[in-house]
C-alpha cells in the first residue's frame, strides 16, 4: 500500500472493516485490522508512544524468559550484525510482546526508534497497538511482514516490521522475533527477504533452546518437507521430547511423549553408529521404506572428551560433583537444570556438616547471577539483636553504636546476586515477618530509613528442622516456609550416601594428598557413621596427614569417638540398599537389567527400592 495521510488512512482501514475497500476481504492485515476494529474496539486514529514497562517490572516480566533469552542472544547477536547496515532493529519478545532484548542499529536510524519507544519494555500486543509485526504474528502463531501502512495505527506507517514467532522445546509459542526498519529507501522486496533471515536465525534458535532443555538426551534430527524437526530421547530409546515441527510431522502429542513411546514407532537407524559428537545416519520409516538422511547427536554427557580447549565449561559443573553418584541427589541436581535461571527460592535440608553452604554457592555459580555477590548469613551464629541490623541495615544514627555511615545491609549487599540464609529455622518470628515482606514487595526497609530500597535477590535458605512441622505447631510463619520452599533440596548424610566410599577418597586426597591410606584405616573410615558429616570427616583426614608417619595414614591416626556403638554394628539392610543401588548405577537405572544381575524378578526389585526408599535418578 502507497504511504497515505492519516485521514486516509483512518478512512481505509473503516472501509476494509465493511468490506468496502479495494483489497482482498481475506488477506492477513484485512484480517487484523477487522480484529482491531470490532473485537480489540481500538481507533487507528489515536496518536501516542507503546505501553512501555519501568526497569523493575521489566526484570520481572523476563525472569521466565531468562534461559531463553541466554540461549538465543548469540543467534540474536548475529542477526543483529547481519541487518544493522541496513537499518533494522532486533528485538526478542515474549508471548504478550513485550521487548525483552533489544539492538538497534547505527546512530542516525537508532534515534528514531528511541524516540518512538521500540526498544527494551515496549509493548506491541495486537490488543493496544493494532496491527503491527510482532503482535499479528503472536496473535496468529505464524511469521508476517507489516509493512509501512499496513499498520492500523496511522503513526506507525514510517516503519516495516517483519517478525517470526518463537516456539519453546515442547512446541509451545516461547515469544517472537521481530525486525523493524524505518528506512524509506527499502522496497517490500527487501524487507521479505530480511524476514526470510529471521525466519533461519529463529529456527536457529528454537534448536538452541530444545538442545539446551534435552542436554542430557539423545538428539535426532529429522528431515521433512517443512523443514527439519528434533525428537530427544533417553537410553532406553524412549521418546522424551519432540520441537514443533517434529510433533507436526510424525503426529507425536504431549501424551504420547509422556508415556514414554519408543521411538521405534516412528523412525529407524542405526543408533551404534552415532557415537560422534553429531553422526550421519540413514533414517527409515516405522515401516522400513526410506525417511532420508539425519543427525544424531549424543547426550552431553556420553560425548568424546576431545573438546576444543576454547570450549566453555558447563556452568552446572560443580553440582554435578557434589552430586557424585547418589541416585537422589543426581536427580536433585536435574531439577535445579530444569529450573535453570528462573527465580525460584530453594530450600536446602540437611544435618549439619553436609555441605549445605557449599551447595548454595555451587548453585549460585551455575545462575545468571554468578557473577554478583553470593552473601550469607548463620542465623544461628548470630545474636538475635544483631540479626535485623545485619541483615536490613540501618541508617546514620539509627541506634547507639551505629555506624556513623550506616549499613546497607545483606540483603542489599545481595542485589543482583544470591542471599543464603544458613539455618533459618532459628530465625526470630520477629524478623521473619519482615523477611516475608521483602521477598513479596521486592524492597527492603533500613532501619531508621524514611523510603525503601528496591532489591533483585535470589534466595537460598538452609537448616536441619523440620520448618513443616515447626510452621504447624506455630513456631515458624507458616506463609515465610512457602515462599522458601520454591524447591526443596535435601542434602543425604554421608552415612546415607550412596557414594560414600567415592566421597572418603576423593576428601583423603584433598585433605591428606601426601598420604596413603592402610587397609586398616581404610576399614574404619568406611564404617564409621560420621555425626558431623563432612566437616567432621576434612577435620579427622587433616589431621591423620599432620600425624601420618612415613607417609601412611594409621588406623591409630584416625580421631574417630565412639558414636553409639553404631560403628561396629552390622547393618544387613544398608548392606542390601547399597548393593541395590550400586547394580542400578551400572545399568544406568534401568531397573529389568538391574534385576537381571541381581539375579532377583523385577516385581521384586521394584518392592525393595519402595521398601528401602531407594530413589533413581531416572
Amino acid at each position: 500500500m502507497a504511504s497515505l495521510s492519516a485521514s486516509n488512512h483512518v478512512a481505509r482501514v473503516l472501509s476494509v472493516a465493511n468490506h468496502v475497500a479495494d483489497v482482498d476481504a481475506s488477506s492477513r492485515i484485512a484480517n487484523s485490522w477487522r480484529r482491531c476494529l470490532v473485537s480489540h474496539k481500538l481507533d487507528p486514529a489515536r496518536q501516542g508512544p507503546p505501553q512501555t514497562l519501568t526497569e523493575a517490572e521489566i526484570r520481572h516480566v523476563a525472569e521466565p524468559m531468562e534461559e531463553t533469552i541466554r540461549l538465543a542472544t548469540p543467534e540474536l547477536d548475529d542477526l543483529a550484525r547481519v541487518l544493522r547496515d541496513a537499518g533494522y532493529c532486533v528485538n526478542l519478545a515474549d508471548v504478550n510482546a513485550t521487548m525483552l532484548f533489544s539492538r538497534l542499529p547505527g546512530e542516525a536510524d537508532a534515534k528514531m526508534f528511541l524516540d518512538w519507544k521500540i526498544y527494551t519494555g515496549s509493548n506491541f500486543a495486537e490488543t493496544f497497538e493494532g496491527t503491527n509485526g510482532l503482535g499479528t504474528a503472536l496473535a496468529e502463531e505464524k511469521p508476517i511482514l507489516v509493512d509501512r501502512d499496513e499498520h492500523f495505527r496511522a503513526q506507525w506507517h514510517m516503519f516495516s516490521c517483519a517478525v517470526a514467532p518463537l516456539f519453546d522445546q515442547a512446541g509451545r509459542l516461547a515469544g517472537a522475533v521481530n525486525i523493524t526498519s524505518c528506512r524509506e529507501d527499502l522496497e517490500r522486496t527487501a524487507h521479505q527477504l530480511a524476514l526470510a533471515v529471521t525466519m533461519e536465525a529463529t529456527r536457529r534458535m528454537e534448536g538452541a533452546i530444545f538442545r539446551g532443555h534435552f542436554r542430557n538426551a539423545w538428539i535426532a534430527t529429522v528431515p521433512g518437507d517443512g523443514g527439519s524437526g528434533l525428537l530427544a530421547y533417553d537410553d532406553d530409546r524412549r521418546i522424551v521430547g519432540a520441537c514443533r515441527s517434529a510433533r507436526a510431522l510424525l503426529g507425536l502429542t504431549d501424551g504420547l511423549i509422556a508415556s514414554g513411546i519408543d521411538l521405534s514407532r516412528y523412525i529407524k537407524f542405526d543408533h551404534h553408529a552415532a557415537r560422534g559428537a553429531d553422526e550421519v545416519v540413514e533414517l527409515r520409516r516405522a515401516d522400513g521404506s526410506a525417511l532420508g538422511q539425519g543427525h544424531v547427536a549424543p547426550p552431553l554427557r556420553a560425548r568424546p572428551s576431545t573438546q576444543r580447549r576454547d570450549v566453555p565449561v558447563d556452568r552446572f559443573d560443580s553440582l554435578h560433583r557434589l552430586a557424585g553418584r547418589d541416585p537422589g541427589l543426581i536427580k536433585s541436581v536435574k531439577r535445579l537444570r530444569s529450573i535453570g535461571d528462573h527465580n525460584l527460592p530453594v530450600l536446602l535440608y540437611g544435618e549439619t556438616g553436609v555441605g549445605k553452604d557449599v551447595f548454595a554457592r555451587a548453585i549460585h555459580a551455575a545462575s545468571n547471577r554468578a557473577r554478583n555477590h553470593y552473601v550469607a548469613l548463620n542465623c544461628a551464629a548470630m545474636p538475635e539483636s544483631l540479626i535485623d541490623a545485619e541483615l536490613f541495615g540501618y541508617e546514620a544514627g539509627a541506634f547507639t553504636g551505629a555506624r556513623r555511615d550506616g549499613s546497607k545491609g545483606l540483603i542489599v549487599q545481595a542485589d543482583g546476586g544470591t542471599l543464603f540464609l544458613d539455618e533459618i529455622g532459628d530465625m526470630p518470628i520477629a524478623l521473619q515477618t519482615r523477611l516475608l515482606r521483602v521477598l513479596e514487595n521486592r524492597e527492603v526497609w533500613p532501619l531508621g530509613a524514611l523510603k525503601p530500597v528496591p532489591v533483585d535477590i535470589r534466595l537460598i535458605s538452609a537448616t536441619h528442622r523440620d520448618l513443616g512441622r515447626m510452621a504447624e505447631e506455630g513456631a515458624f510463619r507458616a506463609d515465610l516456609y512457602f515462599r522458601l520452599r520454591g524447591m526443596e533440596v535435601r542434602l543425604p548424610a554421608l552415612r546415607e550416601r550412596a557414594d560414600r566410599d567415592d566421597i572418603i577418597r576423593q576428601i583423603a586426597r584433598e585433605e591428606a594428598p601426601d598420604c596413603r591410606l592402610s587397609d586398616e584405616a581404610w576399614a574404619l573410615l568406611s564404617a564409621y557413621p560420621y555425626p558431623g558429616n563432612m566437616r567432621q570427616l576434612r577435620h579427622v583426614l587433616r589431621l591423620a596427614g599432620c600425624t601420618a608417619e612415613d607417609g601412611v595414614i594409621m588406623d591409630a591416626d584416625l580421631d574417630l569417638p565412639p558414636f553409639g556403638g553404631r560403628a561396629a554394628e552390622p547393618d544387613l539392610a544398608a548392606a542390601e540398599r547399597a548393593t541395590i543401588i550400586e547394580a542400578l548405577r551400572k545399568h544406568g537405572g534401568r531397573v529389568t537389567e538391574a534385576a537381571r544381575a541381581l539375579k532377583l524378578s523385577r516385581a521384586t526389585l521394584y518392592r525393595k527400592i519402595k521398601q528401602l526408599k531407594i530413589e533413581t535418578a531416572q
